[in-house]
């Protein structure tokens, strides 16, 4: 089969990619942007087209592949159908592609890709040799975010974004928490909870729920399955290297799943979990001395729990938070959890909003304001910089001192700053 994948730089369409082609697929892509992603997927043979137009696309294709992301006028998308190729989204074609395998989905406003990632730990340290598409990258698929098994279980990231986890047929299902986000794709609270209850209406009778019986949103989901359920809190905390409590929570259902499936040792495999791309991503330390963490964070609960996660775990060191919210909408809805949130670190830096291309004729929410508001209801110093240069500049020129916390954070491109930071 030739494949072709707009928007292969994706954390998701590039796993795919990567997979069909380790499948024996000819696949080929484009993306608008370079990456190390772009860059790997090159080294294993995948032409990949360092911009976007209509003669990208070859006329014999079987299967045109896509982001969501991509607007309905690409000049990619429209020469696909006016040549008659199959087109599906990313998840489409996850679904398709998984749909013969005894899939475990795992689910959640947070925590989606570390719970992947940790339990894919726990499958290839048990010798189940099981295929993986996750949402980062981790050492233990040798720093992709993909693995090709050669056994019937496929683990897989399911994001809920316009219910696109909809797609997956999941035998087991882990559901992290359901705190609420992506509300340009859906009306209300209830209407997100919905996509949750329909991918669960989704498991068969012999199937399988894991998920915190502690978590009163997430035992109202409990009580719609037909299938067995298996209540994570339950479990015994286990050690692991990355802080916070979010981080024990994420190991708590893993160690339900390896319970589930028989699974010896499951916390011996947890201690020595190192972490993943972009979540409390241990990165080095400045020439002054401070360590320099990247995480993904661009939610309030993430943030929240990311900070206190670091306060108590270096509780004598000054926790300084270099935050680029990540779209102006997300701002704007979530406004003062992200205000009380932030106020968890000592120093915070707000250089700019990462926008989304369909924002740019939006209300667009006011960074300065943000920065002003999380000062004024709390003792946390704050400073708004209007660009990643003049942050890097500010850091560099004085503010940092040795023992500093430094952790850059958003779902943009704030993970430049902690590169620059770091001394080698």
């Amino acid at each position: 089969m030739r494949i072709f994948c707009s928007g292969i730089g994706g954390i998701g369409l590039s796993a795919y990619a990567a997979y069909q082609h380790a499948c024996g697929h000819t696949v080929l892509g484009s993306d608008q942007k370079e990456s190390d992603l772009l860059s790997d997927l090159r080294s294993q043979g995948i032409t990949v087209f360092p911009s976007q137009k209509a003669e990208n696309v070859p006329e014999d294709a079987d299967l045109f592949v896509y982001t969501l992301a991509l607007p309905k006028d690409h000049p990619e998308l429209k020469k696909a159908q006016e040549k008659g190729i199959r087109q599906l989204t990313y998840f489409q074609a996850l679904g398709e592609l998984t749909k013969d395998h005894s899939v475990i989905a795992i689910a959640g406003t947070h925590g989606k890709s570390s719970t992947t990632a940790m339990a894919a730990k726990v499958l290839i340290d048990a010798k189940l040799d099981s295929s993986v598409i996750l949402g980062t990258k981790t050492q233990d698929l040798q720093n992709r975010n993909w693995r090709k098994g050669g056994g019937n279980t496929f683990l897989v990231e399911a994001c809920e974004y316009h219910r696109s986890f909809l797609h997956l047929s999941p035998k087991i299902l882990l559901i992290t928490n359901v705190t609420g986000d992506h509300f340009d794709a859906y009306k209300d609270m209830n209407d997100y909870r919905s996509a949750f209850r329909e991918l669960i209406a989704k498991l068969p009778k012999d199937g399988l729920l894991i998920t915190h019986g502690d978590d009163p949103a997430c035992r109202e989901l409990m009580d719609h399955a037909e299938c067995a359920v298996l209540d994570a809190d339950q479990c015994e905390l286990p050690v692991l290297q990355i802080p916070g409590k979010h981080m024990q929570q994420n190991a708590q259902l893993v160690l339900a799943l390896a319970d589930y499936l028989k699974i010896m040792n499951a916390s011996e495999s947890l201690a020595g979990y190192r972490g993943c791309w972009r979540r409390t991503e241990m990165k080095g330390t400045s020439k002054e001395g401070a360590l320099i963490i990247d995480d993904y964070g661009h939610h309030p609960n993430e943030i929240k729990a990311t900070l206190e996660g670091l306060k108590e775990a270096y509780p004598d060191h000054r926790l300084i938070c270099v935050f680029q919210p990540h779209t102006h909408d997300r701002v704007l809805k979530l406004y003062d959890q992200f205000v009380t949130a932030l106020a968890a670190a000592d120093l915070v830096i707000i250089p700019n909003i990462f926008a989304a291309r369909s924002e740019r004729d939006q209300k667009q929410a006011d960074p300065e304001k943000l920065a002003n508001d999380i000062a004024k209801g709390s003792s946390t110093e704050v400073t708004h910089t209007a660009s990643l240069e003049k942050t890097e500049e500010l850091l560099k020129n004085g503010i940092l001192q040795k023992n500093d916390i430094v952790v850059t954070m958003g779902a943009g491109d704030v993970w430049k700053i902690a590169d620059k930071l770091i001394s080698f």
